[in-house]
């Protein structure tokens, strides 16, 4: 989205963009390296699922969903749904599973930026695109105001990417407690589990930098165009 004509655009796309690729990079190696390693107690995703619930407490439901990676907690029917490859025996299956119960916990104890990030799913979900749009259309039309309601309605994805970071890494820091005290992972297999939950959460701080540097560079273009 070359809006400037030249390669200014590049300052603020460059950075984000190689962070993500990199970042998709990592989670993908990591989990699969990990997905071959089988834990000592040989406990698969959903027995983990189980035990960890009976110590914490929760009471949520566990369901099969297809695909590679796409884990993940349900709030409104208060159910974690694992992919295929969280269900086997393995050292990155077991940390998936603890993660999205770290999720159910929080939900469980009214995790305030949970919450949040939840009561503004929908309006992010329609700023992400509407947003950019109407500042394309405000921008090539010479429509400041239009442009500058683009931006402010993707400011609302923008918020939503970086509320999701303290979401994701407290849920990751609940899994690492929890599986530190059930015993379903020892010595380096903690140390496995952690390098999964960090390479993913990388994948959400790339994803904060893409939207803020993007919000950036359209203000950037607001404020030039307003001193000309």
């Amino acid at each position: 989205m070359f809006l400037d004509g030249n390669g200014f655009y590049l300052l603020f796309a460059l950075p984000g963009l190689a962070l993500a690729m990199w970042a998709q990079w990592s989670v993908k190696s990591t989990f699969a390296r990990y997905a071959q390693v089988g834990t000592s107690s040989g406990t698969n995703g959903l027995q983990a699922a189980e035990k960890l619930m009976a110590q914490t407490g929760l009471h949520v439901g566990v369901e099969r969903i297809p695909g590679q990676l796409t884990d993940h907690y349900d709030p409104r029917s208060k159910v974690i749904r694992l992919s295929d490859s969280s269900q086997d025996s393995s050292i990155a299956s077991i940390a998936v599973v603890a993660h999205e119960l770290g999720h159910a916990e929080q939900d469980a104890q009214n995790y305030l930026p949970l919450k949040l990030r939840g009561s503004i799913v929908p309006a992010a979900q329609v700023s992400s695109w509407v947003g950019p749009l109407l500042f394309v259309i405000g921008w090539w039309l010479h429509l400041h105001g239009l442009a500058l309601i683009g931006v402010l309605l993707f400011s609302a994805a923008a918020f939503f990417a970086l509320i999701t970071l303290p979401v994701e890494f407290d849920a990751s820091r609940r899994a690492m407690t929890n599986l530190e005290s059930s015993g379903l992972l020892v010595g380096d297999e903690l140390v496995g589990a952690r390098k999964v939950l960090n390479a993913a959460a990388m994948t959400y701080v790339a994803a904060a930098a893409q939207s803020v540097l993007t919000l950036l560079y359209y203000v950037s273009l607001l404020s030039g165009s307003r001193r000309r």
